[in-house]
């Protein structure tokens, strides 16, 4: 069922909601920077035939949520916007165990609601998360980024990672030439995201105390891998669990090993249902 759902600040999020019967658990997925809810067609159906629920939705400034595209005004917007379908989700099953799902950039977001949210979830499933510095805004990028941010905004910067999100073509191909992939951005949402949004979860990220499982693919050239290890050896988590594919990029859920990773993801979220 699609819709559209008021964030706090009264945006409109474009949302879907696929649930089987006889469920047994619901993930909500914070997609990746530039995608949609779409891209998530074939997750949604692996894991609805494992019983277990899937909420998406657009994040704010991409696919078919209103407001500007490509555009946000503040990092923590993200979060507030999640946790409105956390809220949806629990309204509607308030029953069953709550996951979160998110891909490098919706990882950064599942970070933050994990640490700004720390007890509304069951647990949070990580994939290629975008939570520390990454090579396009090293050093001292990220200091003249936010310094033409104060004059500039709203200007308008390409999205620079298409070609290696995936080792398989056609998954490339498909992205760049899908009308819904943001082709740019503006100046103040790279600096929100990465610059500004990076450093809050840099400065918090030892309050983070959900169950987790952090998956990278360990030739990924957008998010290296030692995010995800920051974030294993940085967090208190009791319950963690990381893993790193040999051979894989950064969208792990598009490669040809994708049933494996989804399996492990089934299999880790059915040993945390009571």
């Amino acid at each position: 069922m699609e819709n559209y759902i008021d964030s706090k600040d009264k945006t409109k999020l474009y949302m879907r909601k696929d649930v089987p019967k006889d469920v047994k658990a619901n993930i909500i997925i914070n997609h990746g920077f530039a995608e949609h809810l779409n891209r998530y067609d074939y997750v949604t159906k692996k894991l609805n035939e494992a019983k277990i629920g899937v909420y998406r939705y657009d994040l704010r400034g991409h696919g078919r949520s209103k407001g500007p595209k490509g555009h946000i005004d503040d990092f923590m917007d993200f979060a507030e916007d999640v946790d409105v379908m956390v809220d949806l989700v629990k309204s509607e099953y308030s029953n069953l165990p709550i996951f979160m799902l998110g891909h490098s950039m919706g990882g950064f977001i599942t970070c933050l609601y994990g640490i700004k949210y720390p007890n509304k979830l069951k647990g949070q499933i990580f994939s290629g998360a975008a939570i520390t510095k990454i090579p396009q805004v090293e050093g001292i990028k990220g200091d003249i980024f936010s310094l033409v941010n104060l004059i500039l905004p709203k200007l308008k910067i390409k999205n620079p990672v298409s070609k290696d999100i995936c080792s398989v073509k056609e998954v490339v191909e498909d992205y760049e030439m899908d009308p819904l992939v943001l082709k740019e951005a503006t100046l103040n949402f790279y600096v929100q995201f990465l610059v500004k949004g990076i450093r809050w979860i840099g400065s918090n990220i030892s309050k983070y105390d959900y169950p987790c499982l952090i998956l990278h693919g360990e030739m990924d050239r957008i998010v290296p891998r030692e995010a995800s290890i920051f974030l294993y050896n940085n967090i208190k988590s009791k319950d963690k669990e990381i893993k790193i594919y040999d051979n894989i990029y950064h969208e792990i859920l598009n490669e040809n090993e994708k049933d494996r990773i989804l399996l492990d993801i089934i299999n880790w979220v059915y040993n945390r249902i009571d």
